[in-house]
Parts: C-alpha cells; structure tokens; sequence
C-alpha cells in the first residue's frame, strides 16, 4: 500500500512539472538589510513591500482579489505532525502531515497550496509556515522524547528531546529540497519555523505544566553544568544550598499549582530563575537550530523567521518567551512576529508583544500578524466544519469581528498606520477566509502596497520618540503568580498608547544601546534590582536633563534635575494616560495629541485613530505640508496644527512633509 500512495504522489507530482514552462526558472533569494533606519525585506536585490497575505484555509477567490489589489507575498501553512495547532481547543489540522513515517513523506498539500495560489497569483513569492511538531506515530516510537505527567502518562513532544529537534530538522531539510526542486521553486522565498502551541514556541499545557521527563532532566542537567561552568561551589551558592551537586539538580516545580500574589527573590529562589531561563533559552535555541537549518539548504537564500519573544503580552513564564534578547544575536533568523495585542477593542493601541525597538536595533525585520476581525468574519464551524472542535472554543470574544464595514475599515487602517510610522511590516491574516472580502477592505491592503512605492522609507529625524520604555522579559520569572503581577506593570502599554506621543521599546539587556541623548523621558517600566551600571545610567540620564521613570515591583521613582537627590517615590505600577502626559508636559515631550487618541507618528507619517471622534488639532513638531495619502487632498500647506474632525471609532492617516516656508516642500 506505502508503495502505491507513493507512485500516486511521484505520478501527480510528474505531471504537474510536465505543466509548467519547461524553461528552468531562476530561485529567489531573500534577506533583510538595514534602509532608511530600520531592517526591510529584500528579494533578488531589490527593496519588497513587507505585507503579505495569510489563510488556513487558502481559497483560491481570495487569493485572486489580494492579488488585485497589489499582494504578492503570501504566507502558506504545512505540518510535519498530523495535529491541530492548539492542544487545549482540540482544533484539528488544517493540512495532512508531511512526515508520515520513517523515509516516508507527503508533499501533496504543499502542491495543492501552491497551484491554488499560482493559479490566481503567477507572481506569488510564498513562505511556507512549517508547523515542526512531530506527528503522533512518531511520539509512539520515542516514548523517551515525550512530557510525563505526574501520572506517569504522556503528554505531547518534550521540548528537552534532542532527538525530535534533529529528526525534525532533518525532515525540514528534505522538505525545503523538495520544494527548492520543484516547479514552484522560483516562487519560495522563506520559511517561518513555527512549532508548540498555537504555532507560537509555547509549550503545551493546559492549566498546569508538567514535564517529568528523565530527557528533561538531563537537558537541564547539562544546561546548568554550562550556566555555572561546572563549578559546584558556584551553584550551592547560587542555590543556597551547600550539598547540592550537578548530577542532583532537577527543575523546579512551575507547574502553577502553587502560586501566590507576591514576587520572588533571588537570595532564596534561584532555582526557579534557573528553570525559567532553561525553559526560555531551549525554545530560543530550537528557533536557532531550526533557522540555520534552512540557511544551511538554501545556500543562504530563504528568508527565516518565527514567532517569539510576547514578553509585552504573554506574562506567563511557563510559555518560555523569555529569551528574546539571546535570540536577537541568532545570525540565522531574519525576522520575527507576534500578533498584534488582544484587547481588540476601538479606540486602544494594538501593540505588537515584544520590545520592536530592540529588534530593529539587532537587525532583525518585524512581521506583525494582522489577525483583525472584521464585520465579514465567520466562525470556524461555518468555513470548515471538519477542522472546528466540539464546543464554543473559536465562537465568541475576540472571533466575533465589529457589526460595522466603516468600524472594520478603520481598524485595518489602524494596523497599516502603525506598521508605516514604526517601520516595520506584516501580513494580512485570513484566518478562514473572507475576512477582508470587501472592496473597502481590500482598498486598505492596497493602499500598503502603493505607499511603498508612492512614499520612498525616510527617517525623518524630528519625528523620531522622545520617550524610551525599557522592559524586562524575565520580570515574569519573578512572578509568585505566573503573571498576575507582571500583567499590572505591562498592562501600561495600554495607557501608552494614548498619551499622544510615540514611544520606542526596549528591552532590558540592551540599556546600554539606548541613546538617552535622544529621548527627553526614559522608563524602566518593571525593572527589578538595578544593578550599579544601571543605578550609574540613570543618574547619569537625570544629570543630563532626561526624566528618568522606575517602576519595580513595589512603586515608581521619578528621578529629574531639579529632584536628582530626592527623587519622588510613588506608590503606584500603573497609570493613566492622562497622568503620563503630564509627566510627558513636565518633560518637554512633543505630543501630537492631549485628547486620549492612539496616534502613531513617524517616518513621513502621523494617523489618529479614536474611539469618540469629534474636533482634533494635532500638533506638528514642524512646519509642514500635511495631505490626504489616499485622496491626494492638502489638508494644510504650511502649518503646525493639523485641524481634523473625526467620526466617532474612525482612522485617518496623514503624510507630512518639512516645509520652511509656504510654496516650499
């Protein structure tokens, strides 16, 4: 029978090769390179629009109306497992699996992808989503690779296993082979590795996490001989305990069974901030085993990237999304990507869940996935009943899109905005499809691509943050309560965003490349324990003129030049709009707005989105000619103060140009 399915798939494979131009077509190549600032995508030597197009479901319609409207990069899913994506909603999978046994291998929905796009798209340069989590017959044939729960019982893929990483890469290499081989490899032009739960690099668990595995133990065995550099007297120290040895450590208990509302402290629990950071780094290290896998087959020429790093977001260690910042220094990865935030609601910024700035700034591309629902979403059980799981897991919240075209509209105005003024790009995702089956929708998707073009990248230097935010990923390592109390101190994005003043973020390990000379105001927002370089830095930044914000676990200290002696020392982790842009005032920072809007601004480009609408003056910190990017219209030929009036729950995007006097651009 194996021998039969597989002369069938050689059989069709064959005769799609016979359909194609016979000419042999030339492969891509892709990389990020550093322009105007900031990382953008390449391919073939020539600078990319960063927007692509995603579906689970790729229906060839919707391919053909993206297509239209300018798209050609697309995102495709495949699976090397024969598992749904998420391992608590017991979806099933969008795709068959690639690796069906030992040296046995099934391309055919790789093919199917690939003629339904190039049937509506010719021009289509694609990266293939692979999902790496190993199908279920292998997890039967290496029950030394997979979770033990307390039990004794099984529970998916240890992430500890050696083995699955290398079977998997090796089964990665032949698929990229293929690919590359193939009729449709000219159009390839990436692989984004993806695996664990939602395709995201979190472990999979459900309310508690287990993983009592002897593969898990040696891994963390051998990672901590490395992290004290087999010094024992170094680790009974580090872990106050004078008879421990390397051969006797084990993992803390993480599993969320225990938890309390308080932090903790590094003098008694360094066992936990050890098994945090293994947790992070071994899902830091398969992203970088897998992309250099890929460089490696490619000759260099795929694009790499995952999702990683929601430490912004995801405040639950147990994820192990806390090793960004040695992730960052992978010379292999390209690009990474998160959703944008959750809080899906009018009227809030929708941030990405990582320190971007800090992404930028080690050369690395950020790819947002614009997941927004819009008043044409449908759920999952209607599109694809035999993918849809029991219950209402994908029914209701953040699956049900806006009752209004003109709120849908404005909310992927929003997302192109912000990719604009930030620098950064992202792709459209169709999560069923039809999501953005509209001709006012697909004007937005549009309007991305001809920017690109219409509006050459610029930096401009007056519209560059004057406030810096400094983040900590491992503050969630500190957290008794698995992120109750980590979630209070980020949930300040929120606030953030509407203070009417752009802000860049950055993590903690990177303080040292802030350069506080361009920033007017620089918060550590959830920085524990400073050490004496960074006590040394913000008494510096304050003796400079700089107001220099710290908030731990416990309060605020607000450090300026009139108070450097005595700082002021609040009570308080979280605050309001309203309170920061008086901190903002106070510290001579440009705001745009004081009305409490999301406005994003940069780069040639300032866009308020607001929840009440009503009259607007927003503020330029220069004389500028302001028009209308879509409709061509001035609003305003030389002038500082942008009048706008706005409908409620709408978005407006303006391009801005320096002007020294009327008639000049």
């Amino acid at each position: 029978m194996n021998k039969i399915r597989t002369h069938i798939r050689i059989t069709i494979f064959l005769a799609l090769c016979i359909s194609f131009d016979a000419q042999a077509q030339q492969q891509a190549c892709a990389t990020v390179k550093i322009k105007a600032g900031v990382p953008a995508l390449y391919i073939n030597g020539k600078a990319y629009p960063p927007y692509a197009y995603m579906s689970y479901l790729g229906e060839e319609k919707y391919y053909r109306e993206v297509a239209a409207a300018g798209l050609h990069l697309y995102n495709i899913p495949a699976y090397l497992g024969d598992r749904g994506i998420n391992s608590t909603s017991g979806i099933k999978p969008f795709r068959t699996a690639v690796w069906k046994g030992k040296g046995e291998y099934d391309y055919s929905s790789i093919i199917q992808d690939f003629e339904k796009l190039l049937r509506a798209d010719p021009e289509a340069k694609v990266i293939i989503r692979f999902h790496l989590d190993p199908p279920v017959w292998w997890e039967k044939e290496n029950p030394d690779a997979v979770c033990r729960l307390p039990d004794g019982s099984g529970y998916r893929t240890s992430y500890a296993s050696r083995k699955w990483q290398q079977e998997a890469g090796e089964v990665l290499k032949k698929a990229i082979k293929w690919v590359m081989n193939s009729p449709y490899g000219a159009h390839l032009v990436g692989i984004h590795v993806a695996g664990g739960f939602t395709e995201e690099w979190f472990y999979h668990y459900k309310d508690l996490f287990y993983d009592e595995s002897n593969v898990r133990k040696t891994a963390f065995r051998d990672w901590m001989k490395q992290r004290y550099a087999n010094n024992t007297a170094a680790l009974r120290k580090a872990w106050n305990d004078p008879a421990i040895s390397f051969d006797q450590v084990q993992p803390a208990d993480i599993s969320g069974a225990e938890r309390k509302r308080e932090w903790r402290s590094t003098a008694t629990d360094q066992r936990y901030f050890d098994t945090f950071d293994f947790q992070a780094t071994t899902m830091a290290d398969h992203i970088a085993w897998f992309c250099k896998i890929v460089k490696e087959t490619s000759n260099n020429c795929l694009l790499t990237g995952a999702f990683y790093g929601y430490h912004y977001f995801v405040p639950d260690p147990r994820r192990g999304h806390g090793a960004l910042a040695k992730l960052l220094n992978c010379p292999y990865l390209d690009y990474l990507s998160s959703p944008n935030d959750y809080n899906r609601v009018v009227g809030e910024d929708w941030a990405p869940m990582a320190a971007i700035k800090s992404v930028q700034l080690h050369g690395k591309l950020w790819l947002a996935e614009n997941d927004t629902r819009t008043t044409l979403t449908t759920l999952l059980r209607d599109r694809a009943p035999a993918v849809a799981p029991a219950g209402d897991w994908y029914t209701n919240g953040v699956w049900i899109g806006p009752d209004k075209m003109e709120t849908s509209v404005a909310l992927l105005q929003k997302n192109l905005a912000r990719m604009l003024a930030y620098g950064y790009g992202g792709w459209w995702f169709d999560m069923w499809g039809g999501w953005f089956s509209d001709p006012a929708l697909l004007a937005v998707l549009k309007q991305g691509q001809q920017f690109f073009y219409q509006y050459p990248d610029t930096l401009f230097p007056a519209m560059q943050p004057q406030v810096a935010v400094v983040v900590d990923e491992r503050l969630q390592s500190w957290d008794k309560d698995y992120g109750g109390l980590t979630a209070t101190i980020t949930g300040n994005r929120y606030a953030l965003g509407k203070t009417g003043a752009p802000y860049d973020l950055y993590l903690r390990t990177d303080l040292n490349k802030v350069p506080a000379g361009k920033y007017k105001v620089i918060w550590l927002m959830g920085v524990m324990e400073p050490n004496k370089q960074e006590q040394m830095w913000i008494t510096q930044w304050a003796a400079e003129g700089r107001m220099v914000i710290h908030t731990d676990g416990y309060a605020t200290t607000i450090y300026d030049r009139k108070k450097l002696t005595q700082p002021t020392v609040i009570n308080q982790l979280q605050w309001s709009a309203t309170a920061l842009g008086e901190l903002w005032d106070r510290a001579g920072v440009h705001r745009y707005l004081d009305t409490e809007d999301v406005v994003y601004a940069g780069r040639g480009w300032v866009s308020v989105h607001t929840a009440k609408g009503g009259a607007k003056q927003v503020k330029l910190p220069f004389y500028a000619r302001v028009t209308d990017p879509v409709t061509k219209e001035t609003i305003v030929n030389f002038a500082k103060i942008v009048p706008l009036e706005m409908q409620p729950g709408t978005t407006r995007l303006l391009r801005v140009v320096p002007v020294t006097h009327p008639g000049k651009q």
